[in-house]
Parts: structure tokens; sequence; C-alpha cells
């Protein structure tokens, strides 16, 4: 566990810190899954640059069954179905189903329209989707839509989450920050006040498929999100958490540190174990079953229909680097929180071709000289870990991403 006076971050930063041990080289925390890649929206981030048209080569519901055995290996604690837009399998009802009753926690993430709006939420309910995200990326109706691409996603949106309320289904919030509607905060903040999700989920652009370079925060803007997001978490009614951003983690124990916290604000309230990265406690599985780090780092280390989930996890070269804060170069391998925070990989990779590249858009800059890392949970016995990782770097033309 981290030694605060080593870490220089101090008692203040305690109960952030102090939260159940995850043994990330064991297994993955979250399992996401692109059970398609179709959709009708033309979102203009769009990581998979999903159409109307579904695979062929996508998981049939036989091969989907034996790939839902192995999630169930891994014991993930999140199950969690996406897209595309996944409400476009018929067989959609049939694998939450499955899942559940192999004792998955299931949730669904589906676009906002209208054969969503059709669908018979209580029915997922009763098959077992456990929480529904929905995105809004404009705060308003205009910004929403120019968004998304299809005019009356707003709408849809609105809609679609008193549906689910209806249902009984917790709703999460999905928001991409751009240069487009990064001004809008404010907003974003008074419209979730009355939709009242459980959690609000901060994405931070990653330049592939669909996103654009030009559409990125800069470094300072990102920073700015981050400490306005941190002082919101202390008194909101919903949890925050940021995909992307990972050093939104060192902004919070940053501002932990200085003190300052107001009698009644709310605890530290963490929902997964720290450290969480692309191929560090998560795994994401494409439509057509290839195994990659995440959504946004699209490297494949192996597939579903010829490789067992859990073993390429293990022990993929691939895995093994990214779960290797050693690794990681540039100011990201010298930070102190760089166990815990480690920088978005898929960021890395998309704008330098790197992904153990420093983090592009982080303005903080570690100590010259590398300082002892603020430590995650700590890691079982040498004799219960797998085996050392695998030498030598990978690259596109290695095998394994074949």
């Amino acid at each position: 566990m981290l030694d605060p006076d080593q870490s220089g971050i101090g008692p203040p930063a305690a109960p952030f810190l102090a939260m159940k041990q995850f043994d990330f080289d064991d297994r993955p925390f979250i399992v996401i899954w692109e059970v398609t890649r179709s959709c009708s929206l033309a979102c203009r981030h769009c990581r998979a640059e999903a159409d109307m048209r579904r695979h062929p080569l996508e998981l049939s519901t036989l091969e989907s069954f034996r790939f839902i055995d192995q999630v169930e290996r891994c014991r993930p604690t999140l199950f969690v179905l996406t897209g595309g837009d996944p409400i476009r399998r018929m067989d959609l009802t049939t694998l939450v189903r499955y899942a559940t009753q192999q004792g998955l926690h299931v949730s669904l993430s589906p676009s906002a329209t209208p054969k969503f709006l059709r669908a018979d939420l209580a029915e997922f309910k009763a098959a077992g989707v456990e929480r529904i995200s929905l995105s809004l990326d404009g705060a308003s109706r205009e910004t929403h839509d120019k968004f998304r691409g299809v005019p009356g996603t707003w709408d849809w949106t609105r809609q679609a989450i008193a549906n689910a309320a209806r249902a009984g289904i917790p709703v999460q919030i999905n928001t991409t920050f751009t240069r487009q509607n990064l001004r809008e905060f404010d907003d974003f903040v008074r419209l979730l006040e009355e939709l009242n999700p459980v959690l609000w989920s901060v994405f931070q652009l990653v330049p592939t498929g669909r996103g654009k370079v030009e559409d990125l925060l800069s470094a300072d803007e990102m920073e700015g999100l981050f400490e306005r997001l941190a002082r919101l978490s202390l008194t909101a009614p919903y949890a925050i958490k940021t995909t992307e951003g990972q050093h939104y983690r060192r902004v919070v124990l940053q501002q932990a540190r200085g003190g300052g916290r107001p009698p009644d604000a709310r605890p530290f309230g963490l929902r997964a174990p720290l450290g969480i990265n692309d191929g560090k406690g998560f795994v994401f599985v494409s439509h057509i079953g290839n195994i990659q780090p995440s959504g946004f780092l699209p490297l494949t280390a192996g597939n579903v229909r010829t490789d067992e989930l859990l073993e390429v996890y293990r022990n993929s070269p691939l895995f093994r680097e990214l779960r290797n804060p050693s690794l990681l170069g540039g100011k990201c391998g010298r930070c102190e929180f760089r166990t815990i925070c480690g920088g978005s990989r898929a960021r890395a990779y998309a704008m330098t071709g790197d992904y153990l590249g420093e983090e592009p858009l982080c303005v903080y800059q570690p100590p010259l000289l590398p300082r002892p890392p603020l430590e995650a949970p700590a890691r079982p016995p040498a004799n219960e870990r797998p085996p050392a990782i695998l030498p030598g770097r990978l690259t596109s033309a290695d095998p394994s991403f074949r």
C-alpha cells in the first residue's frame, strides 16, 4: 500500500487510496464487448466509424454463448455490451439473459434511436440489465444533434432516459468533451441535476476512427476540466469518472493533498480500483471477436474464436507491456503517479504511434529524476503470479497482433 509520507500526497488523500485490492495481472476488472458495429447514427467522435450494415463475421448467437462462458471464467466485476448500437442485434435480450445466468453483472450501452425507444426495457431489466449508459454530448438540442450527426437525437435521448427510469434501470450519462462543447460545462452540470444519473462518465477524445486531432482539448483545457470535475465531485449527487482521462486521478489526489475540503464534502467515491488503464484491468472484444486493450487502442492480441480470453489477457506480450509502468516512456516513465494514472495509452498510440509513450495531453511535469511511484493495490506473492513479462517490444508486424 501507499506510504503517504513517501509519496508527498499526505494524509488528506488517505480516503481516496483506502480501497480494496485488485490484481490486474490475474484478471480484468471490466470486459467490454462490442456486440455489433452497426449503428444508425453518425457521431463525429465515433472510434468505430460505425455504419448501418452489420458485419458478416459478427459472432453468431452460439459463438456469443461460448464467448460469454469465457467472460465468466475471467470473473470480471463488470460486463458491458456496447456497439455500434447493440439494440440492432435481434438476440440481444437472449445474450443478456445468458450472461446473467452465468453470474455476470451486465450493463448496456445503446444508441438513443427510435428502435431503442420501442424496446421493452422492462424485459431487459428482467433479463438482467443492471445499468444503461446513454450519451449526451451537447447540453442543448442544437449542439447534441450536431455532435451526433442526426437530427432528433436530443429528444430521443431524453425519452430514452425517461423510459429507463420507468423501467427501474439506473442510468449513466456519457459525455465526450471536445473543443466544440467544452464551453457548455456549466450547462451540462445544470442538465445533470435535472436528469439525476447515477454516474457521469466524462470521455476524453482519442483521435481514432472519426475522432480528429483538431477536436481535441489542449492539455491546459483538459487540466482545467479535470479541476472542475474534481471540485464538482465533492458535492454532486452522482458519481464522476473519466474515460481515457487517467490523469484526472492525479488532479483529485493533488486537490486532496492541498486540503481545503469543505466539512460537508462527499467522501472520495471510487467505483473501481486505482490504476485501471487500457489493457490493465480493462479488455475489449470487438464485434468479430478480436481481443484488444480497449476500443480506443485497436491493437489485436488474439481472437475469442480461437483463443481463451483470460489467457490472452494474462499472457500476451501486448497486455503485459501495458500493465508494466516501468516501461512507460517520456515523463510518464518518471512520474510518481505512473501506477495509478499511467496516462492514456490509447491517445499516446494514436498521436505518437507508441502505446508506451508519454500522455500527449498532460500539463504535469514530474521531477527530472524518477520518484518512487504511488502504489496501486498490492500484488500477490510471486508464486501466484503469471511468468515475468516477455522480452521485446511489439510492433504492428508482430504475429501477436493478427
